[in-house]
């Protein structure tokens, strides 16, 4: 059940993307999220880095993405999202995509 409605064409369209995409490919997309360490190259950013989580993702726990990545991060603005699961782009667009436009860490 999903806790933020939308519609059915939005579903349909994410559901043509996952079925186009190589089999083969996600799998080993999935294999390289999984079992490769990226706290070193965290440390190199220097740029200044905006990081959005939600706090209901259950793909990738906040406590062990979001959160971590903002201690490695040297200038960063941390947002974090009431109730937003994994697919927020598409649940919480709007204030995204406001963030996106107005946010200078």
């Amino acid at each position: 059940m999903l806790k933020h409605p939308i519609s059915q064409a939005t579903l349909d369209w994410m559901q043509q993307i996952a079925l186009a995409a190589s089999p083969k490919a996600t799998l080993d997309c999935a294999h390289s999220f999984a079992e490769t360490d990226f706290r070193a190259d965290l440390k190199t950013i220097s740029v200044p880095a905006l990081v959005i989580h939600g706090d209901d993702d259950q793909t990738v726990p906040l406590k062990s993405s979001g959160a971590r990545t903002v201690e490695m991060l040297r200038t960063v603005q941390y947002k974090e999202y009431s109730g937003a699961s994994h697919g927020l782009f598409i649940t919480h667009k709007d204030k995204l995509n406001q963030e996106c436009l107005v946010s200078k860490p």
